[in-house]
């Protein structure tokens, strides 16, 4: 079992409130967590990446727990060491798609030098075949390419968990299943674990070794 979490917590906004209470245990590698807009899924990812706060519950990763509300355990994102793609990507718009990449790598490394040439940062740019645009700015390349910038910089740090939510809605059909191919022979390749969320019955057959189903922040099925 790669992850493990009992999570509860209740958030209010714009006059609303909202109640997300999720038990799950991953007995595969890739799991799709799917269901409706608005029924917690981008937050039970929050949670695992140590992005929200619970009120009460615990996450435990690969054994290693990761927070846990009685014992007033709760590890920062970086301590987690969990690759987190967002579904906008979430670049960096005024650093190049190199230094995007490489950004986490360095404790404090605020600003990477444009033109600086780390090894592992060329090693994920040619792994996701962007490495002759890595001195140009997100604003300059295609939402596939922004994509493929996203990932590489989720999985520069080896992470012990990849989390992506939504990651291929903005892109046409035919990007989509490239980028699926793309990312599931880094996965073959690197085994790292993936929980994914997604709408898209494809990204289901292809990712989805276990499958679960989140209705109005409550796990239904796993």
């Amino acid at each position: 079992m790669w992850l493990e979490l009992e999570i509860a917590c209740h958030l209010q906004a714009a006059g609303q409130h909202f109640h997300l209470q999720a038990e799950l245990r991953c007995s595969q590698p890739r799991v799709v967590l799917f269901g409706p807009s608005g029924a917690g899924k981008s937050l039970t990812l929050k949670a695992v990446a140590g992005l929200l706060r619970p009120d009460s519950g615990l996450i435990r990763l690969h054994g290693h727990t990761l927070f846990n509300a009685r014992a007033g355990v709760h590890l920062s994102p970086q301590r987690r060491r969990i690759g987190y793609v967002f579904q906008d990507y979430a670049l960096f718009p005024h650093l190049s798609v190199r230094q995007n990449v490489g950004f986490g790598l360095q404790r404090g490394w605020r600003n990477p030098a444009r033109g600086s040439r780390i090894a592992a940062v060329e090693q994920w740019l040619q792994a996701f075949r962007i490495e002759h645009i890595g001195d140009l700015l997100p604003a300059q390349i295609s939402g596939g390419q922004r994509q493929r910038t996203a990932l590489a910089r989720a999985l520069v740090t080896q992470p012990q968990a990849l989390l992506l939510d939504e990651p291929f809605a903005a892109l046409d059909h035919h990007l989509r299943a490239h980028l699926r191919q793309e990312l599931e022979t880094v996965l073959d390749q690197t085994g790292i674990p993936l929980l994914l969320i997604s709408h898209d019955p494809e990204d289901m057959d292809m990712f989805g070794q276990q499958v679960t189903h989140l209705v109005e922040g409550r796990i239904k099925s796993g």
